[in-house]
């Protein structure tokens, strides 16, 4: 059975996640009182963007480097395939410096955003990945800076062409 299909986002919803995205700090009675709106209608949204998936946290963005993690690289992992991706994805998971990875298409597997605390703490890394045996090699760029934070807003209010899914 298919999953099924989260509900539309409309032009409130739009609204409320743009506010909540620019100032995350700033509550459902304030939020109601800036978009014009029942406080009950700011909450029951976003408990319904929740339930559907579109919210999927409220924590703070953290930043790495004021962490003591400094150095951000981007591994292309190449992976037995017999094996499959679920299990490379279970021993990424255990390691605290794999921030985020995603199954890709082209000369790789699976690409993961990692970071660490030198570039030699960088090798540590590394070799925790390549450590599996599902692993059988990675391809690293380190970033040098971030032009680009890691952004959603813009995508808000922007619709998909019909027949797109």
């Amino acid at each position: 059975m298919p999953a099924p299909q989260p509900r539309p986002v409309d032009a409130l919803d739009t609204s409320i996640l743009r506010l909540f995205a620019t100032e995350p700090r700033i509550g459902v009675l304030e939020a109601s009182r800036r978009l014009a709106v029942a406080r009950g209608t700011v909450q029951s949204r976003l408990d319904r963007m929740t339930a559907d998936g579109v919210i999927r946290g409220f924590g703070p963005e953290i930043d790495p480097a004021s962490l003591g993690w400094p150095v951000t690289a981007f591994l292309t992992l190449q992976i037995r395939q017999a094996g499959g991706h679920d299990p490379v994805s279970a021993h990424l998971s255990g390691i605290a410096e794999v921030l985020e990875a995603h199954t890709i298409t082209g000369s790789g597997d699976v690409w993961c955003r990692v970071v660490a605390r030198s570039n030699t703490d960088l090798q540590r890394v590394i070799d925790a990945v390549v450590a599996y045996e599902q692993v059988e090699r990675v391809a690293t760029v380190i970033a040098l800076a971030t032009q680009i934070h890691p952004r959603l807003v813009p995508l808000l209010g922007i619709t998909a062409p019909a027949g797109d899914s």
